[in-house]
């Protein structure tokens, strides 16, 4: 099973509208003409009654001179606005440029790669209408550049050599491409091992990438970025929590007063857990979870959470209809897929999936019932993920005990996506006018 991260969403197939639609020669309209109107040769009109007169002599001579009616016009403008399409898609569009209907807008790319403690991933994507962009390559691997981390403090040599050969893929993908701006963020294994600068330096030096590892509070404002879209405008309030390999973080967003486009500046209160899937797993066992070992683990995250001095700064909307949980990360959108019944996991499916409160706990006792091989063969868990999968839940149900909802959202989108929407506002490439060039 492929990890679900890896099922990342592209318009179509990029192209235009202009570019699905085949020109009609004008020839071919032209001779459709003597038809149209139901006439058979030379003769009187099909229908016309039998005193009317045959046309003139004078109009079938015209005719037959090739002289252009009005009819015939209309179809000649026709093919001066396709043709100009047909020439532009056979044309090679530059690397990093949208093309429009009608011709190249000179949008550049933007790149921004996610290093975290369990994945590898970076997106590549082009602005498109405002606030929104289309993905044009991705990648994603499960590196676990955090094993051992938890029990020795360092980062281990055979997970930084996976992670190092991931991001030689991304240095390649990122190299076959002109970027108008990219942000290669590091997260929490290596903020939090001794060795992680270190190991950013081996990066630059076999890979070319220089690495920025974020602190908690803007990893926090990244995933609100990233989910922006999925709040819905009838919304009050919003707890978004992103359960990572390493860390989860939480943030509290109030919408209930004056909306603005960037989330991120409606966070009310944040905390980053220092607990993730895989620290989690690693210390209490991944693969023959019991249910005292999955009770225990929720209550070792419970405990941190209520140590979480801003949690009750969205109490006045918790418990109204216009409140609900936001979830981005593997374990939701595992579930959600686990609820599907997928055969294969399809992003198109899972992001933006509601879950209500039975959905969820359904899921979760059903993922606990299972044997680690039970997890395994389930498509939407797979090898990768099975003995992390209920550390995920874990946490996940944690968190429902101090914000209950009856709904949840699943976001399968997070850091890159908030990256990418940060990196383009700031180009001003939604603003009217804007020009490249201008920027330069």
């Amino acid at each position: 099973m492929k990890d679900p991260d890896t099922g990342v969403s592209t318009s179509g197939s990029g192209a235009s509208p202009g570019f699905t639609q085949q020109a009609r020669s004008p020839s071919a309209e032209g001779a459709k003409g003597p038809k149209a109107e139901g006439r058979s040769g030379n003769g009187p009109e099909s229908g016309a009654a039998p005193h009317d007169k045959p046309r003139s002599k004078k109009r079938r001579k015209r005719r037959r001179g090739r002289k252009v009616f009005a009819r015939d016009t209309v179809v000649a403008e026709k093919a001066v606005l396709i043709q100009p399409v047909a020439v532009i898609a056979e044309k090679p569009a530059s690397p990093g440029v949208r093309q429009s209907r009608f011709g190249a807008t000179d949008l550049p790319a933007f790149a921004a790669l996610d290093l975290g403690t369990n994945n590898c991933r970076l997106l590549v994507a082009i602005p498109t209408r405002p606030g929104q962009f289309r993905v044009v390559d991705a990648f994603s691997r499960i590196v676990r550049l955090g094993e051992g981390l938890t029990a020795n403090g360092r980062l281990g040599e055979a997970a930084m050599d996976r992670a190092v050969q991931a991001l030689k893929v991304c240095a390649d993908k990122l190299g076959h491409r002109p970027l108008r701006r990219a942000r290669l963020i590091a997260t929490e294994a290596c903020r939090s091992a001794d060795n992680g600068a270190q190991f950013i330096a081996r990066v630059k030096a076999e890979t070319g990438l220089a690495l920025e590892i974020i602190d908690r509070r803007t990893e926090a404002r990244l995933a609100v970025s990233g989910c922006g879209s999925l709040i819905e405008r009838d919304t009050d309030g919003v707890v978004l929590f992103d359960i990572g390999g390493g860390s989860s973080e939480i943030a509290l967003v109030d919408v209930s007063r004056q909306r603005t486009p960037r989330l991120a500046n409606h966070i009310v209160s944040w905390t980053s857990l220092p607990v993730g899937v895989v620290s989690l797993a690693e210390r209490f066992g991944g693969r023959n979870v019991t249910p005292a070992v999955f009770d225990a683990m929720v209550d070792d995250v419970t405990k941190m959470l209520h140590a979480f001095e801003g949690r009750d700064r969205l109490a006045h909307l918790v418990e109204g209809g216009r409140f609900h949980l936001l979830g981005t990360s593997g374990t939701v959108t595992t579930l959600a897929g686990v609820h599907l019944g997928l055969e294969r996991y399809d992003r198109r499916r899972v992001d933006g999936l509601w879950l209500n409160q039975a959905h969820v706990d359904s899921m979760v006792e059903k993922i606990l019932g299972w044997d680690f091989d039970e997890r395994v063969a389930n498509p939407c868990i797979g090898a990768d993920r099975a003995d992390l999968v209920l550390a995920g839940c874990a946490i996940l149900q944690a968190i429902r005990a101090i914000w209950p909802s009856e709904r949840l959202r699943v976001a399968d989108r997070g850091l890159r996506e908030g990256i990418l929407s940060d990196l383009m506002a700031e180009e001003g490439v939604w603003r009217r006018n804007w020009r490249p060039e201008a920027q330069k």
